[in-house]
């Protein structure tokens, strides 16, 4: 079987918004996200977006001394897992913040190609910010997970790969059902994939209700999946019974099989050339 018919499923067990008193069952502490990683891994996922939490408040940070230790925690037992870092600047927009986990060589890094609203706030980019952190990730061997919400930054996509800014292979996650952009639409979807550059592995995205429609879609259309408390906090629908991350992944995991598309390795998607170059990958040390 082709490495086309398999199913990349990108994991995003915490993000930047849910708390401990929206759901028991987000993990924000370092032995929490790593203990959910490696429970994702030995069900079966591809990569995983990681966003890290400060101790005190449980608030995002960008500090490499929180990042290091779930980068840690996480390859001692899953070493060929795919790390992508986040790099959002939702609420800190310093270059030298949101840049500071680049300098841990993560396998990969998101890079939102411009500037959106969401519900509550604005997620600035600025295109020196978005060029800095395509540069510098070049420097320390990350590849960029390009994040797409709307037409606007496919195109600004094509203009990086024109300004040599960022190179093949290409990773990008369109995210569907946020209010101020794309919605989990056939035909806004349709012509998101029509304009992704050549040689881009891609998967979709959707927050809150439109997060299975959007796994369904995905499975169904060839694509790779993203999915986890990040962007949806329910099982359901109609918001009666909080998710967890386990769930969420086993669900994609019974679509996946009905559509006989298995779940990409982590090292056949690294090998593709989305393991960072720099890094030495050893053998699990856990049990």
């Amino acid at each position: 079987m082709g490495l086309k018919n398999k199913l990349i499923l990108n994991f995003t067990p915490t993000g930047m918004i849910p708390t401990k008193a929206m759901t028991p069952h987000v993990p924000v502490s370092v032995s929490e996200i790593v203990e959910e990683v490696h429970a994702a891994s030995e069900l079966g996922i591809t990569l995983v977006h990681l966003h890290a939490r400060d101790a005190a408040t449980g608030e995002p940070t960008y500090r490499k001394e929180v990042y290091g230790p779930i980068m840690e925690g996480i390859r001692q037992y899953c070493p060929e897992l795919v790390l992508c870092l986040s790099l959002s600047g939702r609420n800190f927009n310093e270059f030298a913040k949101r840049s500071e986990a680049i300098e841990l060589r993560p396998d990969m890094g998101s890079l939102t190609l411009s500037s959106l609203n969401f519900p509550r706030q604005a997620s600035v980019n600025e295109p020196d910010m978005i060029q800095g952190l395509a540069a510098k990730m070049a420097e320390y061997g990350v590849h960029p997970e390009l994040e797409v919400f709307d037409l606007g930054m496919i195109h600004y996509a094509q203009y990086l790969i024109r300004k040599a800014l960022i190179r093949p292979p290409y990773y990008v996650n369109i995210i569907t059902g946020n209010l101020a952009g794309m919605q989990t639409d056939l035909a806004e979807i349709g012509l998101a994939l029509k304009q992704l550059p050549p040689d881009t592995w891609w998967a979709l995205g959707g927050i809150g209700r439109q997060q299975l429609q959007a796994n369904a879609i995905a499975i169904a259309a060839g694509g790779g999946v993203r999915v986890g408390l990040e962007d949806n906090l329910y099982f359901d629908r109609d918001k009666n019974q909080l998710a967890r991350n386990i769930d969420l992944l086993k669900r994609v995991h019974a679509l996946a099989e009905l559509f006989e598309r298995p779940v990409m390795s982590p090292a056949e998607f690294g090998q593709l050339g989305f393991y960072n170059p720099q890094v030495q990958r050893g053998k699990a040390t856990g049990v």
